[in-house]
């Protein structure tokens, strides 16, 4: 009986258990994939090649108010180039390495980048340094849908040039059925110096075959 029982609880949590180790590979985005955020977005593929998609984007993982076209290497879905007159630029802003595959739970990563600030004493170099961690699967239920994701944990904190600054936080949750994030949220005084940023969430996507 005991050995009924014992199988018994194998078959039910196996599926679990081998969806919370599975590796997640990047996904391959077609020309006219789209993802409607409910603030930020929308992102639209609107081209690709051997090594990267092109990206149209409003806000989203990238600075707020801020839109273009990005291409993101396909391997690992870094933000590699921000495309200026058709020319690409170095993409040295937050979140360059937000999508980082594969991922797996309890992956974790680190970002640098450097930008010019205004502070009190003048316009200086400010150096942030970036810390990202995969904390394993949920369910998530937003307006577009529910779906399983894995949730990522994101802080940065300015380290030299205008002086430290605290310790600022984000979750964003990417589901492979969607093949991008269904949402993210900001710990409360989030900011980006100075902009704070607000939550939001998948309204609506369409992936072409």
């Amino acid at each position: 009986m005991k050995k009924i029982i014992f199988l018994g609880w194998w078959v039910l949590f196996l599926p679990t258990m081998v969806f919370a180790q599975e590796k997640i590979e990047a996904p391959v985005w077609n020309v006219g994939d789209k993802w409607v955020f409910d603030r930020e977005g929308p992102m639209e593929v609107i081209g690709c090649d051997a090594q990267c998609f092109s990206v149209k984007f409003s806000g989203g993982i990238f600075p707020k108010d801020a839109s273009g076209i990005a291409l993101f290497e396909r391997s690992t879905l870094n933000v590699k180039y921000l495309l200026e007159k058709d020319k690409r630029q170095d993409y040295r802003g937050f979140r360059k390495k937000i999508l980082n595959f594969p991922l797996t739970s309890g992956k974790q990563w680190k970002g640098l980048f450097e930008r010019n600030e205004v502070g009190w004493g003048g316009t200086g170099r400010a150096e942030y340094q970036e810390t990202f961690r995969s904390l394993g699967w949920e369910e998530v239920e937003v307006r577009a849908g529910k779906f399983k994701a894995i949730k990522l944990e994101y802080k940065f904190v300015r380290s030299l040039g205008l002086g430290s600054s605290g310790e600022n936080k984000a979750w964003y949750w990417y589901s492979p059925e969607v093949k991008n994030f269904v949402k993210c949220q900001y710990e409360k005084g989030y900011s980006e110096y100075p902009d704070e940023r607000g939550d939001w969430e998948l309204v609506s996507y369409e992936l072409k075959k």
